[in-house]
């Protein structure tokens, strides 16, 4: 049985173990030096850890207290265990996902390094990992994904590829975090168990997903030790295949294989092999000798050079081995040897979109992004990727994706700077970034939020984009092209490419909401705010601000949102902006409320609506209207907020998770709790499947917030503690604790009418604690008056 079929069968118990060994995995300490640091007896640490009995809450905080951490955050979950209520019904995240294979392609020509294999295999066996060693071209990649195949059958529950760009020519490695993001994104671990930040946590995440399965991991081209070692699997079954063109010193418990050139024997068998040589002396091969001797020597023995070399011969029947050499003589050293015959064999249209390949931000591309460099139809794009697919100088990983190889890369961008003139290079990477722009918004208009409804300004669109039949093809074109977007966001910055700056993260909100948290957004919009000061339009500068408000607003950043609001305003009236001066008023209105003042917000709403409809804009008024009956049901006038809300779900609207329709739902089903229960509970219960649906977690956690609420007005108090229970334990999971902020109050007035009065107060002192923090006055004054009225009572 694995970790995840125990926790669903020991439930909240079983959970809160795991969280604990995650912890230990922090400390670094094993079970003796742990439970001598934290004052407890080994033996019921042990019976913590494996999830037999439910640790007393001191030595919780003990243990948190070890790696610094809050223990706050468990305290609901502790509760759970203490005593455990009916788990509710679960969502599709826990359905088991299928097992993963990233594996790049075998080489069905695979030839020689039996030893190599045999030391690969001696090492994974006796510790696990092995890094694998040796020059640029020598087959270290080739080797490490051959035995990952080899080894597929022992390890049934992932195999896993990711390339640490550690050599690549023309970017930076990818550093430990992002790689054990995209690792866990593999695994299918649901973004809200992802910590937003850190690279210890990330790394004990990864090595606590690990422990229970049977996984092997290639970590392709790295760097160094540093770059690798928080990605080695820990205590487990699973193993860790390592390449680098440097031998990793750094890490003195992982084997080394070193990998040299091939033998004179492997190569040309390589060669013929590769080259579709049937052998003999009446072969090609074997005909001239001399001239294979030759071709072996030009291509140092290296697998890729004589890959290459043995490609021109597959494809030219015609040719002698003589031919070869004498086109490969014309080259520049070893690699580049081959690689230029290679490309010397294309005609003048391929050969120009293989260099431009090199200028590519991205490690792997579509055929989208490569019409748009070259400035030519996608069918042509196409065409031409399928001839360098033929002459190796193109791999192809997945369908529709394609890659160069880190050496071919190199060679492409060199021959760019040796052969193109340097105006039309910078004409190209413009392409590339207004591709990158402009398809991102495509993809962000896909989805069902409001957005800016224009057009980016940045470039010109490209004549082929991407279609998107739905949100979830959106999402997913979003997930595959994100590490290629952020590195077209810095090429941009780089090269000074303002417009582009501003406005790339605007279309990539949607995304950053379901799947990137808060932190590297405010990042972004911060850089976005630079690039707009030194454009100096009043409109991007607008924007701007107003964007970065809406980041920090997010990130719990209360008085740093004022400020980019404000300066947002003068802006965007003297840019003319209708549209983008509605969406602030809306924004201000939600940030007005949560700083103290009660009138403002509902006119700020109010002004946002005729704002929209001025603009001719009906889904930013529905988005408008149901602020507005937020705003209405906090004031208190729930047959107004039920009115309102009733006017928006009115609206028609073909994705039934649209936010304006989803706002309403809740609202509606907080406003008539009292007078209609079976109503507000139907529309309360479809506003949570419609969240889980669109995985949205934060939604999802607002939504069993106010169920709890509406529930607690039914006199239904069981229920609505529990719902409230699960939506901290979403947030906990979520790693913001800001936004428990917006629950604490509603939470404890649940308890406090439930009859859990301590509980209460110790929920409304956390909101006491954390709202002067980070600037909910509002929040505050609930958090007071409820501990007055417990006082009172008590």
């Amino acid at each position: 049985m694995d970790m995840q079929d125990r926790a669903a069968q020991a439930g909240p118990l079983e959970e809160l173990a795991e969280r604990l060994r995650l912890l230990q995995e922090l400390s670094g300490l094993g079970v003796r030096a742990l439970a001598r640091d934290t004052g407890l007896s080994s033996s019921s640490l042990s019976r913590y850890l494996n999830g037999r009995t439910v640790p007393p809450w001191p030595a919780v905080v003990a243990l948190c207290r070890i790696v610094k951490r809050d223990p706050r955050p468990l305290r609901p979950l502790w509760e759970r265990s203490s005593n455990p209520l009916p788990a509710p019904p679960k969502s599709s995240r826990q359905v088991q996902p299928r097992p993963r294979n990233d594996l790049p392609r075998d080489l069905p020509d695979f030839t020689g390094r039996e030893a190599e294999l045999a030391a690969v295999f001696d090492a994974v066996e006796s510790h696990g990992v092995v890094a694998v060693d040796g020059m640029a071209g020598v087959g270290k990649s080739s080797l490490a994904v051959h035995a990952a195949h080899r080894l597929a059958d022992r390890f049934p529950d992932a195999q896993l590829y990711v390339n640490l760009h550690g050599f690549t020519e023309g970017r930076e490695p990818l550093d430990p975090g992002s790689a054990l993001r995209m690792l866990l994104g593999a695994l299918d671990v649901p973004s809200e168990r992802v910590p937003q930040e850190g690279v210890e946590q990330l790394a004990a995440c990864w090595r606590s997903e690990l422990a229970g399965r049977r996984a092997v991991v290639v970590l392709d081209n790295a760097a160094d030790a540093e770059q690798v070692r928080p990605l080695l699997p820990g205590a487990g079954p699973s193993v860790a295949l390592v390449t680098s063109r440097n031998r990793l010193v750094g890490l003195d418990e992982v084997p080394p294989v070193s990998l040299d050139v091939l033998s004179p024997q492997e190569s040309a068998e390589l060669l013929a092999r590769a080259s579709g040589d049937p052998g003999g002396p009446d072969s090609r091969l074997g005909r001239d000798p001399e001239s294979a001797a030759e071709v072996l020597r030009l291509c140092g023995r290296l697998p890729l050079a004589l890959r290459l070399a043995a490609a021109r011969l597959r494809h030219r029947p015609g040719w002698t081995v003589g031919i070869l050499v004498e086109r490969m003589s014309q080259g520049v050293d070893e690699f580049d040897a081959a690689c230029a015959m290679s490309v010397r064999q294309l005609d003048r249209a391929q050969a120009r979109l293989f260099r431009l390949l090199g200028l590519l931000p991205g490690a792997s591309f579509d055929e989208y992004v490569a019409a748009a460099a070259a400035d030519v139809p996608l069918n042509s794009a196409r065409a031409v990727l399928e001839d360098l697919l033929d002459a190796h100088l193109v791999e192809q990983p997945t369908a529709g994706r394609y890659r160069l190889h880190d050496l071919v890369r190199g060679y492409a961008r060199r021959a760019c700077g040796q052969q193109d003139r340097p105006a039309e290079l910078e004409r190209a990477l413009g392409r590339v970034l207004d591709f990158y722009v402009h398809a991102a918004a495509a993809a962000d208009s896909a989805m069902p939020f409001l957005s800016s409804g224009r057009s980016p300004s940045a470039g010109r669109p490209p004549a082929a984009l991407p279609r998107f039949a739905d949100k979830h093809a959106a999402l997913g074109w979003l997930a595959s092209e994100y590490e290629n977007m952020i590195a077209a966001f810095e090429t941009a910055a780089a090269v000074g490419a303002d417009v582009h700056v501003c406005e790339l993260p605007r279309f990539l909100r949607a995304y950053f909401a379901r799947r990137c948290g808060t932190t590297h957004l405010n990042v972004l919009f911060e850089r976005s705010l630079a690039a707009a000061e030194r454009l100096g339009d009043p409109r991007q500068l607008g924007e701007a601000h107003s964007d970065l408000g809406f980041a920090r607003y997010n990130a719990g950043r209360m008085a740093e949102a004022g400020a980019a609001y404000e300066a947002a305003l003068p802006q965007l009236s003297r840019g003319g902006d209708v549209r983008s001066e509605a969406e602030l008023a809306v924004r201000r209105g939600y940030l007005r409320w949560d700083e103290g003042h009660v009138e403002e917000p509902l006119e700020l709403f109010r002004m946002a609506g005729k704002l929209y409809e001025q603009d001719g804009c009906p889904a930013g008024a529905a988005h408008a209207a149901a602020a507005e009956a937020w705003a209405l049901l906090q004031l208190g006038h729930r047959e107004e907020a039920a009115q309102r809300a009733r006017e928006v779900l009115d609206i028609p609207h073909t994705d039934p998770a649209w936010p304006p329709t989803l706002t309403a739902r809740i609202i509606l089903g907080v406003a008539v709790a009292r007078e209609a229960p079976d109503e507000a509970v139907e529309h309360l219960h479809r506003a949570l499947e419609l969240s889980r649906e669109d995985r949205h977690l934060h939604n999802e956690a607002w939504c069993l917030n106010c169920l709890g609420v509406a529930l607690r007005q039914m006199g239904r108090y069981e229920e609505a503690l529990a719902r409230h229970r699960e939506a901290f334990a979403l947030l906990d999971e979520l790693f913001e604790e800001h936004w428990k902020i917006r629950f604490l109050n509603a939470y404890a007035e649940t308890c406090r009418l439930a009859g859990l009065p301590e509980e209460a107060l110790r929920l409304h002192r956390q909101a006491l604690e954390l709202a002067p923090r980070l600037g909910y006055r509002h929040e505050e004054e609930l958090a007071r008056r409820g501990i007055a009225a417990i006082l009172r009572d008590g």
